[in-house]
């Protein structure tokens, strides 16, 4: 009976995908350091915000989970780690359930960081942020499941860019600021654009399975050769931004460390661009992940403790 409960456990565990947190919450660090930027800070409120996206995030992954394994796109093919739906550790009804429960667990969080940040009688601001949250929830729902799911036509990277980064970011900043400024928009950009290539190289990784799966990536569209293009433009875009923002930003403090987490970014484009094989691409999703959270700490921990 114990080993059977751990084993569930380790399938919920493999389910929620946890290597995929770093990068989902990218988005709050960079938000609460603009905050302090403006003169704004307050751990309750990046505390809950950073629960919240944690729990969109898992919920996004429970349903990618099932959207794909119901679809028959987890297959022999696929490349990576198995999913718990394709590999029979959860049954459709156990990871149906585990979303309807994650789903419930993203209301309260939402209710909670609005409430806590604005307070009930700002219902202007409860209201918009209630729709994002829900919105938030939608998206996650949305990219695989059901018969128009967006992920199988090609809208994923839109939506990782408006979630992952402009609502993340700037949504993150105005719980705090109550206001956003022009210059937030280039790191809530960067941020976009790298979430977007952490998608794109999935995609690439993908793209032979996805395709005889009737998964119409924008890969899957465009072409791996254009696809490892594409690839180049998001990240050099990102870094512009991030280096506009920099030098526009500069104060006392070490305004350009966090163009440091960069080098391996650039690193990595030169492997993308040497990498013939999609397989091979795999262990790059972890190290593009990782340095767009490392951007992130480094922007967060130099507003908040070095300025």
């Amino acid at each position: 009976m114990k080993i059977r409960i751990k084993e569930k456990i380790k399938a919920w565990v493999n389910a929620a995908r946890l290597r995929t947190i770093p990068l989902s919450i990218s988005g709050v660090f960079v938000g609460a350091a603009l905050a302090k930027y403006e003169g704004y800070q307050d751990n309750v409120i990046f505390g809950l915000a950073l629960f919240t996206t944690i729990g969109f995030q898992i919920t996004s992954n429970f349903a990618n989970d099932y959207g794909d394994g119901v679809k028959g796109t987890d297959n022999e093919d696929r490349i990576g780690p198995k999913r718990a739906l394709q590999s029979g550790l959860l049954s459709k009804r156990e990871l149906k359930n585990g979303i309807l429960v994650s789903i419930l667990i993203n209301i309260f969080s939402v209710v909670a960081v609005v409430i806590f940040s604005f307070g009930a009688e700002q219902l202007w601001y409860v209201g918009l942020f209630g729709l994002l949250g829900f919105l938030s929830i939608w998206a996650a729902i949305k990219y695989t499941m059901g018969q128009s799911a967006y992920g199988y036509k090609g809208l994923g990277d839109i939506f990782v860019f408006l979630f992952f980064g402009l609502l993340s970011v700037l949504g993150t900043m105005f719980l705090f600021t109550k206001y956003i400024t022009l210059l937030a928009v280039l790191p809530s950009i960067a941020i976009g654009l790298l979430s977007v290539g952490v998608l794109n190289l999935n995609n690439l990784r993908d793209c032979m399975s996805d395709k005889k799966a009737g998964k119409n990536t924008l890969i899957v569209k465009m072409g791996f050769n254009n696809g490892k293009k594409y690839h180049y433009t998001l990240l050099i875009v990102a870094f512009i931004c991030i280096l506009i923002f920099s030098y526009i930003a500069k104060n006392d403090s070490l305004y350009s460390v966090h163009l440091l987490s960069f080098v391996p970014i650039f690193l990595h484009l030169r492997k993308v661009q040497r990498t013939l094989k999609p397989i091979l691409l795999d262990p790059e999703l972890k190290k593009l992940a990782l340095c767009t959270f490392l951007l992130a700490v480094l922007l967060y921990l130099n507003y908040n403790f070095f300025s």
